[in-house]
This record gives C-alpha cells, structure tokens and sequence, in this order.
C-alpha cells in the first residue's frame, strides 16, 4: 500500500459551518466579541502574561459565583468534567452519598458516585417538580453517616429549578458537604454560593456564559480543599485531581499540569467580563423577562409549559407538545426552513415536550420574537389554525408593559 490509499474517498475541503439561532437547551448562541476574543493569539500556557489573565478569570468566576473560595478556576473540559471531578475528589470507596434524581442529571450523579466506588442513597422526584426538601430532610436523618447531598439546582433535562440554598442549608444541619450542578443556571438564575453554603459546584461555559462549550467553571470551600488534601489514598484521576491542580491554577509559582486550551480560555475571560460589565442582577432579571414575553406568546398557540410557574427555569423553556402535532417534523422545519434549533425531549419526556433555550445571548427580545414567529408559519402550514400575529403582539404588550429596570442596587 502507499500513502495514497490512505487518503479518503471523499474530497474534503475546508469546514463553513451554516449560522444558526441556538435556542435548544445548549449550546447557546455565542456572543460576537466571545468569538473575536478565541481569535487572539495564542499564548504559551505557562507564559506570564497567561497567568496574569488567569488571575482576573479566577476573580471574574468567583464574581458569577458570588464567592470568595480560593480554588475557584475553570475546568478543561465541557460540564460533565467539573461533574466528575467534585465526585472523583471527594469520594473514596464505601462513602454514602445522598443524590437527588429528578431528571437525567441527577441520574449521572449517581453514576459518578458508583463509579467511584461510592453507595448512593436516591432520593426521587417526579420529572419536572424540583427537590423536595423534606425527602432530604427525611433521607439525611435515616442516614446520619451520609458524607455528601448532591443535587441539580437547574434540571436542563425538565426546565425546573429546585431551591439550593434550603437544600445546602439541611446538609449544614446534618454535617454533610455538598456537590451542585449548576451547569444551566449560572449567569441565569440567582445562584450565591457563600451566602447558601455551597462546598463545590460545577458549571459550563456554553449555556448562560454565551461561551462555546468546552469549559467548567467550578469552586470548592476550604473544607473541600482540606478533605482532598488529608486523602489517605490518591484521587482516582491524575487529570482532575485537585491537589495538582492547585499546583497550576493556585499557586503563585505556577508548575505545569497539562496544555491548558488557552484561546478557550480567552473566550471564557470574554465573556465573563460581559457578565460583569451587564450585572449579574441585570441578567438574571434579562432572562426572566425574555421567558415570560416567550410565555405570552406560547399561550396563543395553547403550548402549556411542563414545570409549575413557582419553580421554571427562566432560560429552559420545557413545554408539551401539543395534542395531534408532529414534534420531529415541528423541529425539522424549523431547522430546514429558519436554522433555527430547538431541544427535543429526553428520557421520560422523549417525543412529548420541547425546549426552548433562552440563555445568555440568545435571551433577547429579536429571538423571543424570531422564533415566535417561525412556529406560527410553521403550525400554520401543519394545518392549525391560528390568528396571525397574535403571538407576536402578546410578546410585545408584555415588553411594553414590563421594561428592564435602570440599574439595581446592592
């Protein structure tokens, strides 16, 4: 054989992905300046100007995460990674943890910590209502050598938000540390780690943060950092072990660790200083205003939304399909006809709801009405019948009657 025969069938040229409007459950669409900053030239990863940007990115997460946690850095690797590398860190074999499922997220907590040679106590909710706090309080009293509570603030797999800080607050009561999967609602959804007692937390660059996927935000307390390092045995993970990474993103002497994905990272620098420069009180507000003109809108076509106003995400739009509509054929169009995406259902919701993602930049007033408009022409031409334009109207009466606030204090 020569070199020849190894090269493939198929010409293949230079990749022009097509534009979209993301507005599934992630990634969100990425901010023009996000994508401007991944351009920039690339550094060294131990290059002293590098480490200068990395102290203002650590400043600029503790800031999103409202806290002041030393080891508070961004991951390499999408969500999933700052997952497993709370579960990998702060488990060793036989530990209990108190996981709570209600959704696919919960599930692979509990997959983590039975990779890691944990025993996990589930806690179940329904699909689509948040913890409930008693169930904890129930399953925290039966297991008083439970080690861990670990839960998903904002469930991405059903749009609902569970309440973190009374959840944190029975782990306090109870001696227990806890995990936080925070992966939707950073930068969405009010979040205060200090304030509720959060002791790690995990996130992802790409839903709220209008960053590519590819990163995790995460933050650890200090009783966390002393747990890893009184460890009797080493972390089932060279990559994600907190004791060498403190060598690399805590330390002042930095020592290398791995090639970290430095134009990423600008990227993520980008886009946390918007963050800043807009508020983070200004942007939670942003995304609960922009769902609920989304909200008025969706009741024109008599679309009903799968969570209990009391507990919806503002950014995870999870509504039911309506009744006789082709769902794939809905989503198909919309991609075909106005590349617009938006998220099918998983798990026990596959085939009955969608998700309609309003996070970070794609949670704007042109979008609410972009794809308001492209569902009434697409409903319109399945056969329903509908008055043009109402949805549209009833977004913008909402608007109208609602503008953002000037400035906030505190």
């Amino acid at each position: 054989m020569t070199i020849e025969d190894f090269r493939p069938e198929k010409q293949i040229t230079t990749f022009y992905p097509p534009q979209r409007v993301l507005m599934g459950p992630g990634p969100s669409d990425t901010h023009p300046r996000v994508l401007n900053a991944m351009a920039r030239p690339t550094l060294g990863h131990l290059d002293p100007v590098f480490a200068d940007m990395m102290e203002e990115l650590k400043s600029l997460i503790r800031y999103a995460f409202q806290t002041r946690n030393r080891m508070t850095f961004s991951v390499s690797g999408p969500g999933s990674v700052g997952m497993e590398m709370c579960f990998v860190n702060m488990i060793v074999p036989g530990d209990k943890v108190i996981v709570c499922r209600n959704g696919v997220f919960g599930g692979r907590m509990i997959e983590n910590v039975e990779r890691h040679g944990g025993v996990a106590v589930v806690v179940d909710d329904k699909w689509g209502e948040p913890v409930d706090p008693q169930k904890v309080e129930d399953a925290l009293k039966q297991n008083p050598d439970a080690k861990i509570l670990a839960f998903v603030h904002a469930e991405t797999s059903t749009g609902v938000l569970s309440d973190a800080e009374t959840l944190c607050g029975l782990a306090q009561r109870h001696n227990c540390l806890t995990i936080v999967d925070t992966v939707t609602s950073l930068g969405g959804s009010p979040l205060k780690v200090d304030e509720w007692g959060i002791d790690a937390i995990y996130s992802g660059s790409q839903k709220c943060l209008s960053c590519p996927p590819g990163l995790s935000p995460v933050s650890f307390s200090e009783r966390v950092t002393e747990l890893v390092k009184n460890r009797k045995e080493k972390v089932h993970s060279w990559f994600m072990d907190l004791n060498l990474l403190l060598n690399y993103w805590g330390s002042a002497n930095r020592t290398y660790h791995h090639t970290a994905p430095t134009n990423s990272l600008y990227a993520l620098h980008e886009s946390l200083v918007m963050l800043s420069e807009e508020g983070l009180e200004h942007s939670w507000v942003r995304h609960q205003r922009n769902h609920k003109a989304f909200k008025a809108g969706l009741e024109i076509f008599g679309i009903n939304y799968v969570v209990d106003e009391r507990y919806r995400l503002p950014q995870l739009n999870s509504v039911y399909v309506p009744e006789g509509v082709d769902e794939k054929e809905v989503r198909r169009r919309l991609l075909d006809n106005y590349s617009l995406e938006i998220g099918a259902g998983l798990g026990d919701f596959s085939g009955k709801v969608w998700r309609f993602g309003l996070m970070g930049y794609a949670s704007r007033i042109e979008n609410v009405i972009f794809c308001l408009n492209a569902l009434e022409t697409v409903f319109s031409d399945m056969g329903m019948k509908l008055e043009h334009g109402a949805a549209e109207a009833a977004a913008h009466q909402f608007y109208a009657a609602n503008p953002m606030p000037v400035s906030f204090s505190g």
